[in-house]
């Protein structure tokens, strides 16, 4: 089928956590509905002042059904296949000369717990998402889930290896964050990628994460060697910059069945599955945390966690949860910093009644996500956690 285009120019302001806010109406684009697909070829992006042509290419027009319906997926989503400078459906930006992501959420109802602020769980969703949307603007996005076109050709995904993530401060619900990401070496074979999570009105960041990412045959399920040609796609977008400094990072001791929290038989759900046909990686917190007491998780909030990943976990698996609390993290008789400024010692709250939200619980925990199998269990993540007390904003009664 013959294809064909209109040039189309649009200005659009995009702008970042210290750009002043912009008329939304000027950031509306138009396009063009060819074969009942919508496409444009040409755009304006005009960022404080300095005005890039960016290209936007697609394939020609898919095949239309009867009912007017494009069939072709590749249309449905308008990959790109150069790279993109600004995406206003998605509100992202490239940023670090050409090679980084900025992309701007909104905090929403369902990410958020009964204290109003985002879980952990829609932290690491948007961590996800905003990787794969950095990777969908370089124009390098093969058929895979974050694969490139040399990945697919070569039947390549990437999975990951070891992941860290520090949060200070959890955002609240309707507030507006940005999320940066970059990616860069991770020795011969691997790849970093990296994130800073920050407010858009104070600038402040409130988390920051670390992952490293290795690439897996997708039919053997065994780990392979980086390409030349993959290699020759993505080592032109690395940065030599580190969200997370990990110069000698601290394995995880393993623990075994005798640990003191355990939930067994847990079955994944197809709902727990991506689009490589294992369980999400984000479930694998949830199933972690949810060991921990509940008396415990309404009184604490997690400020890190660190992930090794040893194998995927199918859907006909089931897997035990273990949790092992490091005695040396028990809250002792240290000095909490209390009502502006004051501090008072954890025996005089207690002897007042006011040490409620700061029982004797350890603040660090060991866990291990582990397959029942006969004849040994097979280990599908060691986990490492930290904990602060959330203290109440309820006045003393």
């Amino acid at each position: 089928m013959a294809s064909f285009s209109c040039p189309l120019t649009h200005s659009i302001r995009c702008s970042s956590g210290r750009d002043n806010q912009q008329d939304s109406n000027k950031q509306k684009l138009n396009n063009i509905k060819i074969n009942g697909v919508s496409t444009f070829s040409t755009t304006k992006v005009d960022k404080l002042g300095q005005t890039a042509k960016v290209t936007t290419t697609f394939g020609p027009p898919a095949p239309v059904a009867e009912n007017g319906h494009a069939n072709n997926v590749h249309v449905r989503q308008n990959i790109p296949t150069q790279k993109q400078f600004a995406d206003l459906y998605r509100q992202g930006l490239i940023i670090e000369r050409g090679v980084g992501y900025r992309q701007t959420v909104v905090i929403r109802s369902y990410e958020v717990g009964p204290d109003r602020t985002a879980t952990l769980e829609s932290i690491l969703n948007l961590l996800q998402e905003t990787a794969l949307n950095h990777v969908w603007m370089s124009g390098l996005l093969g058929n895979g889930f974050g694969a490139t076109h040399g990945m697919v050709k070569n039947n390549l995904i990437w999975v990951v290896s070891r992941m860290q993530v520090q949060v200070d401060q959890y955002p609240i619900w309707g507030e507006i964050m940005e999320i940066d990401t970059w990616v860069g070496a991770s020795g011969k074979n691997g790849m970093r990628r990296d994130w800073l999570i920050r407010s858009h009105s104070t600038g402040h960041v409130y988390a920051r994460a670390t992952s490293t990412w290795v690439m897996m045959n997708q039919e053997t399920r065994r780990l392979s060697k980086l390409p030349e040609e993959v290699s020759a796609e993505i080592s032109p977008w690395f940065i030599k910059k580190q969200a997370i400094k990990e110069d000698f990072p601290e394995k995880i001791v393993k623990i075994d069945s005798s640990a003191k929290y355990m939930n067994a038989d847990l079955k994944p759900k197809r709902s727990d599955l991506d689009m490589n046909h294992h369980v999400n990686n984000v479930k694998y917190v949830r199933w972690m945390l949810e060991t921990l007491p509940d008396q415990f998780l309404e009184g604490h909030q997690l400020s890190s966690i660190t992930l090794e990943y040893r194998r995927e976990c199918g859907s006909s698996d089931i897997v035990q949860s273990l949790c092992e609390p490091d005695e040396d993290g028990i809250l002792k008789d240290m000095d909490i910093k209390l009502l502006n400024g004051f501090s008072l010692t954890s025996d005089i709250l207690e002897t007042r009644g006011l040490l409620r939200p700061f029982e004797r619980w350890p603040l660090s925990y060991t866990h291990l996500l582990q397959i029942k199998g006969e004849p040994r269990d097979e280990e599908i993540v060691r986990g490492k956690t930290t904990w602060k007390q959330k203290i109440s904003t309820k006045p003393f009664t």
